[in-house]
């Protein structure tokens, strides 16, 4: 099973941009642009902590599952 990163549609949902998601986290673009696109091998437990405080949102919201 696929996991799916959401962090765009997160990103809509709240009217923000990833640069000001960036800015907010205290990561680069690029890194967070790999994350978002589903490139990343992986995600420490404290960014995404940072990230679903900046976006008011549980963890779920950003990473799920899809099935085969």
């Amino acid at each position: 099973m696929p996991i799916v990163i959401n962090l765009d549609v997160m990103l809509a949902k709240r009217k923000m941009s990833l640069t000001e998601l960036s800015e907010k986290v205290g990561l680069t673009i690029v890194n967070l642009s790999i994350l978002k696109t589903g490139k990343a091998k992986g995600v420490r437990f404290d960014t995404l902590q940072a990230i679903c405080k900046v976006l008011d949102c549980k963890p779920g919201d950003i990473i799920d599952i899809e099935p085969d």
